[in-house]
């Protein structure tokens, strides 16, 4: 239910729309929670997740996962700290990016003390192997990252711990791009 509600939020909050995004949650230490492909996430029924095992076999779930699930498996395997990630479409986060305009700079404080630097990755065709090995050498520095013309991905302790790294990603974006 926690997992529907984080992608409801993306939804209401504009960081996703119809069926973009998507979101997993570590259950235990050998499966995933996560997101079906093709549904619209802002009316994801619990019903509709998808569980994996952490080389992405599903093991249960009439849906087929997200495309994007290898992006959550590197996470996963190059952070065993983590529990949740968080992949959306902020709007001024890949506006920032088209831009060029650089969130790594850490200008603003709440960011420098909450977050710390938000890089950028290179670009990679979404849903691909490509598409998650761009983050492998950012991921172990950063719980945020801006995935050049595509979106974002935040992970963390939690699933609220990486919902809430979002936000402060695209409020930050916002702010810099107001700022220019």
């Amino acid at each position: 239910e926690e997992l529907v509600r984080t992608c409801a939020w993306m939804y209401q909050k504009g960081f996703i729309a119809s069926s973009e995004g998507n979101v997993s949650v570590r259950m235990g230490t050998d499966c995933l929670l996560v997101t079906p492909r093709g549904v619209h996430k802002g009316f994801l029924r619990a019903d509709q997740l998808i569980v994996t095992d952490l080389n992405g076999r599903k093991l249960s779930g009439a849906l087929s996962p997200s495309t994007e699930l290898p992006l959550h498996l590197l996470a996963y395997k190059e952070r065993p700290d983590i529990t949740a990630v968080v992949h959306a479409h902020p709007t001024m986060a890949i506006a920032c990016s088209l831009a060029g305009v650089s969130l790594a700079d850490g200008v603003l404080p709440e960011v420098i003390t909450g977050l710390g630097a938000i890089p950028t990755a290179p670009y990679a065709t979404p849903g691909t192997t490509e598409a998650a090995e761009v983050i492998r050498s950012l991921i172990h520095h950063y719980d945020a990252i801006i995935l050049e013309r595509h979106g974002s991905v935040t992970v963390g302790l939690t699933l609220q711990d990486a919902y809430s790294k979002l936000e402060m990603l695209e409020h930050s974006a916002r702010i810099l791009s107001l700022a220019r």
